[in-house]
């Protein structure tokens, strides 16, 4: 394993949390990543647009923005990475590891053939073994908060192997009950990065949600 992908995976097991930033500008991006950043956040990936509005190359230049500004201080993957285009779209931007809401396998050889750090999406036992088999580094279980605390630690038991991450319908108040049920991180879109605070430029108020939600995570580790 090179030193960057143990770096990013040795950073998602310490900070267990990862915010999502989905369908926002360019003019907006450095003040979203500096708001998280600034509530303790370390972890953030910047989502492609699955209907296409937001051409990816703008994507890839908002990762590579907040790359630029932060450098290593930061952990910026892409989400949304639907296609092995998407990977290489992602890598040009200076992305250090991949999320998907599915299991491709073409995706998920192309993200390690790039040296970044794999995480598909799965739901269901067959797929996140399939995940694994094809070199995933972690399965985003999505959507977690469908299934509840509980799924997790089932599906843990025959599958202690795979390292899990809890997406979906998260919040602050329950995020305990997946890392004790065996998550190894989770990922916080909408109740941190909320849409009418970014309309108002309130990065300030972001800042403050994002330390919330660090802080309930060091609260339960």
């Amino acid at each position: 394993m090179d030193a960057m992908k143990k770096r990013v995976i040795e950073a998602i097991a310490r900070y267990k949390l990862i915010a999502v930033i989905r369908g926002i500008s360019e003019d907006e991006i450095l003040g979203i990543a500096q708001a998280l950043y600034q509530g303790g956040i370390r972890l953030a990936e910047v989502a492609f647009d699955a209907a296409g509005n937001t051409p990816d190359i703008i994507t890839a230049s908002m990762i590579r923005r907040v790359r630029e500004r932060f450098g290593a201080e930061f952990f910026v993957g892409a989400g949304t990475v639907l296609t092995p285009e998407q990977v290489q779209c992602a890598k040009a931007g200076g992305a250090e590891y991949v999320i998907s809401p599915d299991v491709n396998p073409e995706v998920i050889r192309a993200t390690a053939a790039a040296g970044m750090v794999s995480i598909p999406g799965a739901l269901t036992p067959s797929e996140m073994q399939l995940a694994h088999r094809c070199g995933a580094d972690f399965v985003k279980v999505f959507p977690a908060g469908n299934l509840g605390s509980d799924y997790i630690r089932a599906v843990r038991s025959p599958l202690s192997h795979i390292r899990l991450l809890a997406v979906g319908g998260i919040h602050k108040e329950n995020l305990g009950e997946y890392l004790h049920a065996g998550a190894c991180g989770i990922a916080i879109n909408s109740n941190i990065i909320k849409k009418e605070l970014v309309a108002k430029k309130d990065y300030a108020a972001i800042s403050a949600l994002a330390q919330e939600f660090v802080q309930a995570v060091e609260a339960c580790c």
